[in-house]
């Protein structure tokens, strides 16, 4: 990009957030160090009469007028650029104004905003020359192909990602860069959520390879064709092909990480406890196979989540308790709390900036956990579960036992 550009696309941009504010006075550049270093800093006479050769350009398409000293050397020197047309200098640009781009981008994506609602936030950032995800209106078609990958969702399947993005784009790799638009529209959140890429991937039923659903403890698993009894230390099964359970055990405890899952399968083996591991941000197909879980639950037994204490373990926290509520019963918190750990493994852990901990205090509140987001509060810290070791002797525990 030449000098020359860079202070005219600069000047735009300027004359198109003065006139989104409603301002009818003309925008005017000087040609000062402080206002356009791109011309007072120029190294060669070369270079100064190509600045002034573009500038003439646009001053006789009409986008542009110039100011010029006509008491120094041959009167060509610049003095200041006033914007005459906001559409003729994008035109001259090769640029397409930004209210028409947040036009196109309204249009194309109404229909879809009755299924996302973040989209109409989206639409009004862009609106008001805000970025969301460092990206303006110019974005619309990588938008526009998230809320596809979404679209495209076969309820009570997992896709695989690769194999998908080839499917629908015929570029392999096409998904993968719509990671943060995905995220934007599955978790409904224009601000980065701290969930990591497969996280936001699995939410939109997308993994990067098959993953089964690893079951642990006593029951029998409801499948298409034939019941199957879980074995030790644990069973792994497609979660599509889940239909129900059945159980006597007196606790449920979905564990986000698998090191955690191992290690539980093994300190809680002999324990009346069904044991299934989340894959982190859970998929829809997880979800559905989870809610067969639990209608095959006695009334009474109790529904337990152990995650990270972070914003991503809160937010996959929340999803799980909206899916226990959908059955109708609640969602306990197990060692997600700082309270709950001992001191010495509080002791020197990282601080949760002020915006990320008012999003997992959000997401406490959201998993029905107040006495948690007291908590957060009170310790701020962050901890992964891998850091706290199940504890043989100190199992999940039925409400009351």
């Amino acid at each position: 990009m030449t000098p020359a550009r860079t202070a005219l696309e600069r000047l735009l941009r300027r004359a198109e957030a003065a006139h989104r504010r409603g301002g009818d006075r003309p925008v005017r550049m000087k040609m000062t160090e402080a206002s356009c270093p791109e011309y007072t800093s120029l190294p060669t006479l070369e270079d100064l009469e190509s600045f002034e050769a573009q500038v003439r350009l646009a001053e006789r398409e009409g986008a542009i007028v110039v100011d010029r000293d006509r008491l120094r050397g041959d009167g060509e020197r610049l003095k200041s650029i006033e914007v005459r047309d906001i559409a003729r200098l994008a035109s001259h640009l090769g640029i397409v104004p930004h209210g028409d781009q947040v036009a196109a981008a309204e249009k194309c994506l109404a229909p879809s905003i009755s299924r996302f609602d973040v989209i109409g936030r989206l639409l009004q950032a862009w609106r008001e020359n805000r970025k969301v995800r460092g990206r303006g209106p110019e974005a619309l078609d990588d938008v526009a192909d998230a809320v596809r990958v979404i679209e495209a969702q076969v309820p009570g399947e997992e896709r695989i990602l690769r194999q998908e993005s080839t499917r629908l784009f015929g570029d392999s790799k096409r998904i993968e860069r719509l990671t943060p638009w995905l995220e934007v529209l599955a978790l409904g959140e224009v601000s980065p959520t701290g969930l990591s890429r497969d996280d936001i991937w699995a939410a939109c039923g997308l993994r990067r390879e098959p993953q089964p659903m690893l079951v642990a403890g006593e029951g029998e698993l409801i499948l298409a064709t034939q019941g199957v009894r879980l074995a030790r230390p644990y069973l792994g099964v497609a979660a599509r092909a889940i239909e129900g359970f059945t159980t006597t055990a007196p606790c449920l405890v979905s564990i986000e990480n698998l090191t955690s899952f191992h290690q539980a399968t093994q300190a809680w083996a002999d324990l009346p406890l069904v044991l299934v591991y989340s894959g982190g941000m859970p998929s829809p197909a997880w979800r559905r196979a989870y809610r067969c879980l639990l209608a095959g639950l006695p009334a009474q037994a109790s529904i337990y989540h152990w995650g990270d204490i972070d914003e991503g373990g809160l937010r996959i926290a929340a999803v799980i308790a909206a899916e226990t509520a959908a059955t109708g019963r609640s969602l306990l918190p197990w060692a997600m709390s700082p309270q709950d750990l001992p001191p010495s493994l509080r002791a020197g852990r990282p601080r949760a900036e002020p915006g990320v901990l008012s999003r997992m205090k959000a997401n406490a509140i959201k998993a029905g956990w107040p006495e948690v987001a007291e908590s957060l509060g009170q310790f701020q810290i962050l901890f992964e579960q891998e850091g706290l070791a199940p504890d043989p002797g100190k199992p999940p525990q039925p409400v009351g036992g």
